[in-house]
């Protein structure tokens, strides 16, 4: 096994004469900065083999989480990673999260950078997390053969206990003081699978009781002393700027504290957020708008049709597929829209930062330790490893605050700089505030154009995306963009599964034309290209007159995995049930992103007033060896209510350079009444771990679209669906 444990641990730094705190937040902690630092101390820690794992003077075993909790399971599967290989006792373990280090905690699949993102936590994880218990299982065991003068290989070790046959027995925690003598192992050998006790079962998620009792700790929920709460004014337009302020009113309320400008705006800040709110608004600002963003999404939309019948950057070529189209008889083509879209996490961004001794110390619910360490860095000229960060539980993401510019981040490090205050300051956004942040899903034009051979099948495909890059210009963009194809842009498309001889995929991004600041969303690429090819590979099997999922099944002849969960959700979804007095439809679609394929089958129903139900989706998913089914479950149901969100009403529209949605009034989220039931089925694996964050959400709106069409033949090219049924 190569060894993953490259990360030495902090004993051994300070062994070094290397001074180092770790800095991590404990679920369920108090809420005095006192109890912000140093989850794991040295007074409570008796063993701490590597960066990963330790284990304390009562027995705890205390796993340091690299990833960050926002929702989707990491902290639960990450920890059960380590106490499979170490045979702790499930109650036993508790998880913290990891200071911002990236030479101990860099995430395997972006090399020497520390993050969460393109779901790849428990992917690049899984063995190294493994080898972290496998490691400091070995070392007790030694300590106790040591002890009981016995071999090692006749030490047991379950639920947390070492015994031997002789009758002798100790905990992790009574054998953890002589352990820690021991040389850390440099190879491990790790469980065979069909060992695993806790990898592949149910096993309750390490957060769920901090979350539902209230004690779980969210940037809102942090109050140091003499904190400061920041609200910004933000400029209508994308691009404008301040050209005169008048705070006299604001000054005047009582517990403003002070009125600051900088690059994004004009900060009040206040003793509470209800105080700086109410000073925002009194504020009289003038912005200049000269340099202002003024397009309209409909001018962007048509701006991009005209592009879209012109050849591009090739992202994909196989054989002539232009050849075979300028040439053939009948060719078949669709154009598909798709609008800026919203996370809308559940909570809006936020972030204290407090610049005191030359440190510069953050809280919040941090997704690119690396990136964030280094905005910071150039804002107040330190290094990055002056910059500590506390990352807590963050209420949601989808990708928005894993940003690329570390936008409200740097927001908060420009009001700290311009008070020049080494008091803590907390930004707080409001709804409205982050509805208005212009760090978007992209706008984005697909072309489609195909031609059938004389079995009905694809011969030609030719696949033309209008879109911003989201990588470029970031530090991302030297990985992400080759030969000005942006990954991000083309992902789906460009390694679609299907088998067709000739095949080519164009790229036009916009990015001088367009400067609205774009971000990645839930599944990025997928979530348009996803959409566009399964949607057109449905018509193409209706013109052939075969069944969509035998269709693409005789497409899918050298990818066993998409064919895999394409029958299993098939099998499971059975015959549609016959409902009286409406439409029925049923769409299927199958997809892969972040390596793993999901499909997904809907039945609606239509009323006679055009009032659409989605009544069931049945999924099917292959993502490797299973580390918590509960957790890949949740994440299936999760993304397919994110996903019919964005499907039946997600949008942001601009007039005139304005964004027009303020709420959830106006960006309506999907209604407990509405989620339709969910089956997720996992196709048993061996393969190692691949994501799961994100791939239940391309399959859903194709689906859907598809059976739409299966019910009233009307042909989805643009979202969101909205009211199009009734027109």
């Amino acid at each position: 096994m190569e060894n993953l444990l490259l990360n030495v641990s902090r004993r051994n730094f300070l062994k070094a004469g290397i001074g180092l705190t770790i800095a991590v937040m404990l679920p369920g902690c108090a809420k005095s900065p006192s109890d912000n630092t140093a989850a794991v101390s040295d007074a409570g820690t008796l063993f701490e083999p590597n960066a990963f794992v330790s284990i304390g003077a009562d027995n705890t075993v205390t796993v340091v989480a690299k990833h960050l909790e926002m929702g989707q399971g990491t902290y639960t599967g990450l920890a059960t990673l380590v106490a499979e290989e170490l045979d702790a006792d499930w109650a036993q373990v508790k998880v913290v999260s990891a200071p911002a280090d990236a030479k101990r905690y860099n995430n395997l699949s972006w090399g020497p950078y520390q993050g969460t993102g393109g779901s790849s936590a428990i992917a690049n994880s899984f063995e190294q997390m493994r080898e972290a218990g496998a490691a400091a299982r070995v070392m007790l065991v030694q300590a106790a053969a040591t002890a009981w003068n016995v071999p090692a290989n006749e030490i047991k070790v379950a639920s947390g206990v070492l015994s031997h046959s002789n009758g002798k027995q100790a905990t992790f925690g009574e054998m953890a003081v002589a352990a820690a003598t021991l040389e850390v192992p440099k190879n491990v050998v790790l469980k065979d699978p069909k060992d695993f006790k806790l990898i592949g079962q149910h096993v309750a998620r390490k957060d769920s009781l901090a979350k539902t009792n209230g004690t779980a700790i969210f940037t809102q929920d942090i109050q140091l002393d003499n904190m400061l709460v920041a609200v910004v004014a933000h400029p209508p337009k994308f691009g404008a700027t301040v050209k005169s302020v008048d705070d006299q009113a604001t000054k005047a309320i009582k517990g403003v504290v002070d009125v600051v400008q900088i690059p994004t705006g004009v900060a009040v800040l206040a003793n509470s957020y209800w105080i700086a709110k109410k000073g925002r608004d009194a504020l009289k600002v003038e912005w200049d708008e000269t340099n202002a963003y003024q397009a309209s999404s409909d001018q962007i939309i048509a701006d991009y049709k005209k592009l879209v019948v012109k050849p591009g950057v090739v992202a994909r070529k196989d054989g002539d597929a232009i050849g075979r189209l300028s040439s053939a008889k009948a060719v078949m083509t669709q154009e598909y829209v798709f609008p800026f879209l919203a996370h809308a996490a559940m909570e809006p961004m936020n972030c204290v930062i407090q610049l005191k001794d030359g440190v510069c110390e953050v809280w919040n619910g941090n997704q690119l330790h690396s990136v964030d360490q280094f905005g910071l860095s150039k804002v107040f000229d330190l290094k990055p490893e002056q910059i500590k960060i506390n990352t807590l539980y963050a209420g949601g993401s989808f990708g928005r605050r894993g940003n690329p510019q570390s936008d409200y981040i740097l927001e908060t490090a420009y009001i700290v700089k311009a008070m020049k205050t080494d008091k803590p300051v907390k930004l707080v956004w409001s709804r409205e505030d982050d509805m208005h942040a212009w760090q978007y899903r992209p706008i984005y034009v697909h072309q489609l154009r195909a031609t059938l051979d004389g079995k009905g099948m694809p011969n030609a495909w030719h696949h033309t995306i209008v879109g911003q890059s989201i990588a470029k210009g970031t530090a991302f963009e030297g990985v992400m963009v080759k030969g000005g194809v942006d990954a991000t842009s083309v992902e789906g498309a460009q390694n679609l599964p299907y088998d067709i001889p000739n095949m080519q995929v164009d790229l036009h991004t916009t990015n001088d034309s367009v400067k609205i600041p774009i971000q990645w969303w839930r599944s990025v690429g997928s979530t348009h290209t996803g959409y566009a090819t399964e949607v057109f590979i449905d018509q193409l099997a209706r013109t052939a007159k075969q069944d969509p999922v035998e269709y693409r099944l005789a497409l899918l002849t050298k990818q066993p995995k998409h064919a895999g969960v394409l029958r299993l959700a098939a099998e499971k979804a059975g015959a549609m049930p016959k409902l009286s007095g409406v439409k029925q439809g049923r769409g299927v679609a199958v997809h892969e992103s972040f390596s793993t394929p999901v499909a997904q089958i809907v039945d609606i129903s239509i009323d006679a007033d055009n009032n659409l139900k989605v009544n069931r989706v049945v999924c099917a998913v292959d993502c490797g060896i299973v580390v918590n089914p509960d957790v890949i479950r949740a994440q299936m149901e999760g993304s397919i209510g994110y996903a019919l969100t964005a499907a039946l009403s997600g949008e942001i529209t601009l007039k005139e350079g304005v964004v027009q949605q303020n709420n959830f009034d106006g960006y309506p989220i999907l209604r407990i009444a509405d989620m339709p039931k969910i089956e997720v089925y996992i196709v048993p694996s061996a393969n190692k771990p691949t994501g799961v964050g994100e791939p239940g959400v391309p399959p859903l709106a194709p689906a859907l679209a598809n059976a739409i069409f299966a019910a009233t033949g009307k042909h989805i090219n643009q979202l969101p669906i909205g009211n199009q049924l009734s027109t």
